[in-house]
């Protein structure tokens, strides 16, 4: 399908031909996508919003970073977790703050266990900070990603 027509199938008015046009803007990595998707990230479907969150991470949109923050409150978990791996998808220092508050506070387990990845991905002595603080703590899973993130980035 043409860049255009998946544009089109976004704005539409059909729930599941908007979640997968996000998908497929995602996969074609155009930036001139960008716009639309961060339109999207306001759509009152739960899997339109999660699908361009990702999207534009998969896109490595720096100008979707200070859309995709306030998705780290979205009331729908799967949203959150989108939104959070976008923000390690397009390495967005800026978000380093409120990813560490999605670590230290979500109630959901994907969702911080997300966040640890991203961190990991981002970096920088915050990041570093966070994850490492996470490294010996009693959730096992937690713990494993946390260690394998403080490599991450000591490794840079």
């Amino acid at each position: 399908m043409s860049f255009e027509n998946l544009v089109r199938d976004l704005k539409s008015g059909l729930g599941m031909v908007r979640v997968n046009a996000a998908t497929e803007l995602g996969k074609l990595k155009d930036k001139r996508a960008e716009k639309e998707l961060i339109e999207a990230l306001k759509d009152e479907n739960m899997a339109v919003r999660n699908n361009a969150a990702f999207a534009l991470g998969e896109i490595g949109s720096k100008i979707a970073v200070s859309h995709l923050i306030p998705l780290l409150s979205d009331h729908e978990e799967r949203v959150r977790k989108s939104a959070v791996k976008a923000l390690g998808m397009i390495g967005a220092g800026e978000a380093v703050p409120a990813l560490v508050r999605s670590l230290e506070e979500d109630r959901s387990g994907i969702v911080r266990r997300s966040a640890i990845r991203s961190l990991g991905q981002i970096g920088g002595p915050k990041a570093l900070q966070a994850v490492e603080s996470f490294a010996s703590g009693p959730d096992a899973s937690l713990a494993d990603m946390a260690r394998k993130a403080v490599e991450n980035i000591r490794k840079r």
